[in-house]
């Protein structure tokens, strides 16, 4: 009509806030590359024993390469390669492999060995560890393996850091899983600081740089948003967290693998949508959740700032020239 000027776009608007920084971190990218060049060098098939990372799409990507995935060594035949995932193994793993002869390599993620150090250390002058971690997560199972029998103690809550009572309560160590929510392990290291006066602390923090900057980020947008969607596997401990941090924010918030997964209806009355992944999902999978969005809404995307991870980790001397 004359004067009328037609409507753009007939679909809802719907602003995008994607988190800064999200996605792979070093150790994963890292871990990723070890199993593609492992391929290159030995060819296909290689055996890799747990999930490289918690992610689908990216073990669907090795599996077409060359990749086999395994839960156990013995489900490794004679001969080949093995790659152990970046969450970590216990030393029985290692030890078995090099009593088989089998040709292995070592993706876990470097920040993750420096707790298993940690805890050698300890042990090996007389502390008691209390490991704060998530029950039968490999990182934790990995880094129990480290030391003898007895010697930690898993912390999952702040109930148990409240109750747990050690044989000596003054010569004490805790240590953490690399991936937990940085609010709760406070909660958790205040209470055992309060309980233990003489506890020993890390060198350093546990939690992992990318874990600490992605919960960051989605503080920092959880204010601003109706809902928000996390990338990431229901197995993945970082990204799960992130739900969890947004939720504690008081924002709705929601873990998909993928765009596949994306529920319209969930989307009803949401007028500003955070995105974020975490440290095992590709960007391909925020790019594809975007597009997705986009079929449905008219999408206006905003890049949030957030500090640039420019951290990168050395590959095995076995690959580094591959």
């Amino acid at each position: 009509m004359d004067g009328v000027t037609a409507p753009l776009s007939d679909k809802p608007p719907l602003d995008l806030l994607i988190a800064a920084p999200r996605g792979f971190c070093a150790g994963v990218d890292r871990a990723i590359r070890i199993v593609e060049l492992s391929i290159e060098r030995f060819g296909a098939p290689v055996y890799v024993r747990h999930e490289i990372v918690h992610n689908r799409h990216v073990v669907d990507a090795l599996k077409a390469k060359g990749a086999i995935f395994v839960e156990e060594l013995e489900e490794v035949p004679d001969g080949v390669p093995v790659v152990f995932s970046a969450h970590g193994v216990p030393k029985a793993v290692p030890c078995k492999a090099a009593e088989r002869g089998l040709d292995y390599i070592d993706a876990t993620c470097p920040l993750v060995s420096k707790v298993h150090r940690q805890a050698e250390r300890l042990v090996e002058a007389g502390r008691h560890i209390l490991f704060i971690g998530h029950r039968g997560h490999p990182e934790v199972i990995g880094t129990f393996g480290q030391t003898g029998p007895g010697t930690m103690t898993l912390i999952e809550t702040n109930r148990d850091a409240e109750t747990v009572v050690p044989k000596n309560p003054d010569n004490l160590a805790f240590l953490t899983q690399t991936t937990l929510s940085v609010d709760d392990t406070a909660e958790m290291v205040a209470t055992l600081q309060r309980r233990f006066p003489n506890i020993q602390a890390p060198r350093g923090e546990d939690i992992c740089y990318a874990t600490s900057n992605r919960q960051a980020a989605i503080k920092e947008i959880a204010g601003q948003c109706d809902a928000i969607l996390v990338i990431g596997a229901p197995n993945s401990s970082n990204s799960v967290r992130l739900v969890e941090v947004a939720q504690r924010a008081g924002t709705r918030a929601r873990l998909i693998e993928c765009a596949r997964d994306l529920d319209l209806a969930w989307l009803h009355g949401v007028r500003i949508l955070g995105i974020s992944a975490g440290a095992s999902a590709p960007e391909i999978l925020v790019r594809a959740l975007v597009d997705r969005l986009g079929e449905h809404f008219d999408v206006h995307e905003r890049e949030m700032n957030g500090p640039v991870e420019s951290m990168t980790f050395k590959l095995p001397r076995t690959l580094a020239a591959a």
